[in-house]
């Protein structure tokens, strides 16, 4: 095992019975082990240690130092390069750990660390020291409780040199007046220019004044001193704006009552104490405060820590965000080995896709589960779909529909996803800085409860937290798109195994439903050109059933609600497929729009009517043929040349829509149970499709946030049904008066669109004039 250099620069149960599916459960939230120990007092204790890469960024023109997280446990190999991304100062900065030993530390070293820790991340969060003694005191309990116990310590300064403990740094924070050694650094040999300097609490060297930590009991703060300014002392010339200039004496005096006995001495050259933000939020990057210096009498500092450099806690003022990011890593990390702990088959998935599976939108991270949950939504409708057509081949689309619902239902994933425990790794917070626990900290807080989870180890629980159990179910799908995204459908089935969903993909058997000749019926050869579908059916019968309304059964066939129920999850599936493999790396929530826009009735009856499919459609209706006919009319006259659903300024025969997916279905049983050769078929009939570039909100999902962002008020819709259609009004509080719009359409929905769409219209004309 590699040493780590200390020199110095100085099983698991399934639940039953979750609570009911309306109501708010209160989830735990699990604490990764990694970071959890023991008080004890232990003669020495062995820490498995990681370089936190900083020292390549700069933070208010200061480059910050690397961190070393100590851990009383190492990592498994596949977490022990754990990345993170700050969002900070203008941009991006990326970095990760790196296993660089282990080191054995005694009990006073140790307590030597949580000192320094605790003070340091004290100062920064709470920017004075009135807890500290409190907080320090908790240091010396020893009970044997778990609590989060890891060291977070600086590494040396020096690039050139092995990542090494700063003992050096360590120690500032038990620096004292009384020692003598303290009156110089160690560095400092009675230099040009080192001189005694009055504080608060006596003479001092200027050599440990330089990099220091003090307050300054007159205004109750604390400063970082990053130098000693050559030309100003308490006689120098303040400018004050409008009033002209005064002395730093006079100002002193005037400001905060304070008379300097001291005005010859050199001013002190101060910087404020960086504020801890949440760096993972997305969005605009976060600006650093302004870089200001404060100019400080020396007899009016307490010096805290020294020598102690301010790049010290510029850095551990982003470690808050570091260590939020690396615990979620972790407990992704936990996730994997509960699921391989119970799992025959070996599954490899990485714990980013995981954490990104189990991050909520409400995190407000870069990257959340929307994407993933979409992918897994479809494939989930597709593999039950499937599993469904194939095990009840004698039920029809209604029956199968319920069915489904049966067996995927939001309610359903939600109990399913409970027995396996899955809401107690789910994060659906924004990380506050200001309820971070960190190590060190032995408050009621950071009590830590032993959950019954994993079989190769403890997990731990932070208390309970409310959640609303549709995200459970909606991260349930997530993760089942996790596993599919990066392992494959077979990875994916094994997860829905897991879950308590017996699904299957054995080859359906194909049967032939009619006993006439399909030509007789529909122009086959026709439909199979490439100028159609460019497929050759090897059982045309498929293609006619596809074609057959329920209108036309007395003719003695079959009609198409069966192979609408499977064409409709395999084509889902198939086209979010392609958006999720085509564009990677897609803003959250984008790849659901586009499936929204590819994947809905009205976008597959416009391509239904532009590919001429409605001249094969088999029924006997003669409403149906007058809907279709008036249809086609309003489409011809509209010249429209996109197949976006949205544009459609009319309701429409549902069997124009159906059909698509019906044929689909066929397409997919004929060529062997093959999604992508009914996309590769269908694709050309729904072209152009949407891309990230030509995407444009449903109507009414624009308009609900445009008054969102507008503060405007949108009342609930008004339907009214008059002459067997349906005319919905909208109206919207805004600027001082309601505007409102009305559509009529043969659906509600249709006209709630049209109506939206008006609105939206008529706002942005107000805007412009």
């Amino acid at each position: 095992m590699q040493r780590f250099d200390m020199a110095t620069t100085g099983s698991t149960g399934l639940q039953s019975d979750p609570p009911p599916y309306q109501e708010l459960g209160c989830q735990p939230k699990y604490f990764p082990p990694e970071l959890v120990g023991t008080r004890d007092n232990a003669p020495q204790t062995l820490y498995s240690c990681y370089l936190i890469e900083l020292n390549r960024y700069y933070y208010k023109r200061t480059q910050l130092q690397n961190i070393i997280l100590a851990l009383r446990t190492r990592l498994e190999s596949d977490d022990e390069n754990l990345s993170f991304e700050l969002n900070i100062e203008g941009g991006n900065w990326v970095g990760q750990t790196v296993y660089i030993g282990d080191v054995g530390l005694s009990n006073e070293q140790i307590l030597r660390c949580r000192r320094f820790q605790v003070t340091v991340l004290r100062v920064l969060f709470e920017h004075n020291l009135n807890t500290l003694d409190e907080a320090l005191g908790r240091l010396n309990l020893v009970d044997g409780s778990a609590v989060i116990d890891y060291l977070l310590l600086p590494s040396s300064m020096d690039p050139s040199d092995v990542p090494k403990i700063d003992w050096n740094i360590i120690s500032s924070v038990l620096f004292s007046y009384q020692k003598p050694e303290h009156r110089h650094s160690d560095s400092c040999s009675s230099r040009h220019g080192c001189r005694p300097m009055h504080t608060k609490n006596g003479l001092l060297f200027s050599c440990l004044l330089e990099s220091s930590l003090v307050s300054t009991p007159h205004n109750g703060n604390l400063y970082c001193i990053v130098g000693i300014f050559d030309h100003l002392d308490g006689s120098s010339s303040l400018k004050m704006g409008r009033k002209g200039s005064i002395t730093y004496k006079e100002y002193y005096k005037e400001k905060h009552g304070v008379e300097l006995c001291f005005e010859t001495e050199l001013l002190l050259n101060g910087k404020h104490i960086p504020k801890v933000q949440n760096y993972l939020s997305r969005g605009e990057a976060r600006k650093a405060r302004s870089d200001a210096s404060v100019e400080l009498p020396p007899e009016l500092c307490e010096v805290i820590m020294s020598p102690v450099p301010i790049s010290t806690f510029y850095s551990f003022s982003c470690l808050p965000s570091i260590m939020h990011r690396f615990e979620s890593l972790l407990v992704a990390s936990c996730f994997k080995r509960m699921f391989m702990d119970q799992c025959t088959r070996n599954v490899v998935v990485p714990t980013s896709t995981i954490l990104e599976a189990i991050t909520t939108n409400l995190c407000q991270e870069k990257d959340c589960m929307e994407s993933l949950e979409t992918l897994g939504d479809s494939f989930l409708k597709y593999a039950t779909s499937q599993h469904l057509f194939k095990t009840y081949p004698n039920d029809q689309e209604g029956l199968l529909t319920a069915k489904r619902k049966g067996m995927i239902s939001n309610s359903q994933l939600y109990k399913l996803a409970y027995n396996r425990k899955i809401p107690g790794f789910i994060r659906d917070e924004q990380f506050d800085p200001k309820t971070w626990v960190g190590p060190g900290d032995y408050s009621i807080d950071s009590k830590l409860d032993e959950e019954c989870v994993l079989t190769s180890g403890k997990l731990y629980s932070r208390g309970r937290r409310k959640m609303d159990n549709e995200t459970i179910a909606d991260v349930t799908e997530a993760l089942i798109g996790a596993f599919l995204s990066t392992a494959g459908e077979i990875a994916a089935l094994s997860f829905l195994r897991w879950l308590g969903l017996d699904i299957d993909f054995i080859d359906a058997p194909i049967v032939g439903n009619f006993p006439l000749n399909a030509e007789q019926m529909v122009n086959v050869k026709r439909l199979e050109s490439d100028s159609l579908l460019n497929y050759t059916f090897r059982d045309p019968s498929l293609l006619v059933e596809a074609l057959t309304h329920g209108s036309y059964i007395p003719h003695g066939t079959q009609s198409y609600q069966r192979l609408e129920f499977l064409g409709d999850a395999v084509l889902d599936y198939a086209v979010t497929r392609h958006f999720y493999d085509q564009y990677p790396g897609l803003s959250p929530g984008c790849l659901t729009e586009l499936r929204s826009e590819s994947v809905n009735n009205a976008c597959y009856a416009l391509s239904s009517v532009k590919a001429g499919l409605h001249n094969y459609i088999l029924h006997s209706s003669t409403a149906l043929r007058s809907s279709i006919a008036d249809f086609v009319k309003n489409i011809e006259q509209s010249s429209a040349s996109s197949t976006f659903g949205w544009v459609l300024k009319t309701s429409f025969p549902w069997v124009l829509a159906d059909i698509i997916e019906s044929i689909a279905g066929a397409i997919y049983l004929d060529s062997g149970l093959r999604t992508d050769i009914v996309f590769e078929k269908i694709r050309p009939v729904l072209e152009p499709m949407v891309t990230p570039e030509s995407l444009r909100l449903n109507p009414v999902k624009e308009l609900t946030e445009l008054c969102q962002k507008r503060k405007y008020r949108m009342k609930e819709p008004v339907v009214v049904h008059k002459d067997g259609e349906a005319c919905t009004t909208i109206e919207v509080m805004a600027n001082g008066g309601v505007r409102s719009c009305s559509s009529s359409a043969r659906n509600r929905k249709t006209a709630k669109r049209l109506a939206c769409e008006r609105m939206l219209e008529l706002l942005e004309s107000e805007t412009c004039s």
